[in-house]
Formats: C-alpha cells, sequence, structure tokens
C-alpha cells in the first residue's frame, strides 16, 4: 500500500508543490509550501483518529493534506480540480487501489471554499484542516504598509488550534488575533465562506463546529 511516506518522498510532488509555492509568491500570496501541506497533512490525520476513523483512512487524509495544493503548480484559479487530476495521475503511476485514490481526488478537488464539499470524511477533515491554518508565519511580505487584507488578516493571528472533542462531537477553531492590527471583522470579511465550510465539514463528520476568537465563541 502507498503510504504518506512514500507520498513525501517523490520528487515530482515536491517540485509540484515547491514550483507552484513560488508561482503564488510571485502573486502575492501566503506561503503555501512543504510548512503549510506537513501542519495540514498532520491535522487531516489527526482528525480522522480522534474520531475514531480507521488507520488506513486516517493515512489517506494525511496523504490528501500533502497533496491538495499541487493545482498551485498550473493556476491558482481551479486548483483543486487541476490537483486532483494531476493526483490521479500520480497515483496511478504509482499504482495505488482505484478506490483510494477516488477518496483522496474527491479530497482535492473539494477542498477550496469556492467549490468545494465534504464529500466524504477525507474531504471533510482536509477541509478543517486546511483552513484551520491561519498564522502569521505565512505572510511573506515584508513590508507591512503595504499590507492587503489578507496579509493583514493572516499576520493578527498570532496563535491558532483546531480542538477535536470526541466526547462532545465538537471541533472548536480557536483563535487569538491582535486586534491593533486587525479588527475581528476584517476577520470574517475574508474568512466567512470558509467557516461556513467548515461547520458543513464537522457536520459531516457528525461534530458541531465552533469559532473562537481571543476566547470568544462566534459560531
Amino acid at each position: 500500500m502507498i503510504s504518506l511516506k512514500d507520498i513525501r518522498a517523490n520528487p515530482l510532488i515536491n517540485t509540484f508543490i515547491d514550483k507552484g509555492n513560488e508561482h503564488l509568491g510571485v502573486m502575492g500570496y501566503t506561503d503555501h509550501g512543504k510548512l503549510h501541506l506537513a501542519l495540514v497533512s498532520s491535522i487531516s490525520k489527526n482528525i480522522m483518529l480522534k474520531l475514531g476513523y480507521s488507520e488506513r483512512l486516517a493515512e489517506l487524509a494525511g496523504i490528501a493534506g500533502y497533496m491538495h495544493d499541487i493545482g498551485n503548480v498550473v493556476n491558482r484559479n481551479g486548483h483543486s480540480q487541476s490537483g486532483a487530476l494531476m493526483a490521479l495521475e500520480i497515483l496511478r503511476r504509482m499504482n495505488m487501489e482505484p478506490d483510494e485514490t477516488a477518496i483522496i481526488c474527491a479530497a482535492i478537488g473539494n477542498h477550496d471554499e469556492g467549490s468545494g464539499h465534504p464529500v466524504n470524511e477525507v474531504a471533510a477533515a482536509l477541509i478543517l484542516a486546511d483552513k484551520s491554518h491561519v498564522h502569521r508565519n505565512r505572510v511573506r511580505n515584508s513590508d507591512i504598509a503595504t499590507f492587503d487584507i489578507h496579509d493583514r488578516v493572516n499576520f493578527a493571528v498570532e496563535h491558532s488550534d483546531l480542538d477535536i472533542n470526541e466526547i462532545k462531537k465538537i471541533i472548536a477553531m480557536d483563535l487569538k488575533i491582535d486586534t491593533k492590527i486587525c479588527p475581528v471583522m476584517d476577520y470574517f470579511e475574508i474568512f466567512l465562506s470558509r467557516m461556513l465550510l467548515c461547520r458543513r465539514a464537522a457536520s459531516f463528520l457528525g461534530c458541531e463546529f465552533e469559532l473562537i476568537i481571543n476566547g470568544v465563541k462566534l459560531l
């Protein structure tokens, strides 16, 4: 069986990740490199394990998390769909079982809030993991004076955590935001559609979704 270790060692996947992140940097986007992907992979896998899913399904979630942004090497627009098609061919060449390939491709193709849906458990975990990674260490622009709203919102986040309470069936995104840099309202302006997708993803996993900012429950 293809493992997450195999995926992380694949030179083609890693080249697509590096070049895609390079292209996003040219366009002024926040970091989407290996640090982001390793974290999303780990969180996706952890969500599955904490909620009692099998080790193998958790491994597939980890694989989807690591590969979910490879489509950025083609174009940011539609990167989830192009990434899913790229993953399909890569995993086919690696001789992954077709049913597992289908699960991963569906998750990658549905992780973006513009067109995504939690169509399976792996997709739901990937959505939650990806959208929870908001932090100032993802901002690449070093000139605060030229920050756009995306830079400002990410830079304002001093701490982010996704807490899974498997007993109470609650998935909570807990953020600490410096409101002198970014008012909470600006966060909602940028991320409301993402939070609504997270709520649908949590519901698919049989959980409630909570958003907590500076100790205050907002969703």
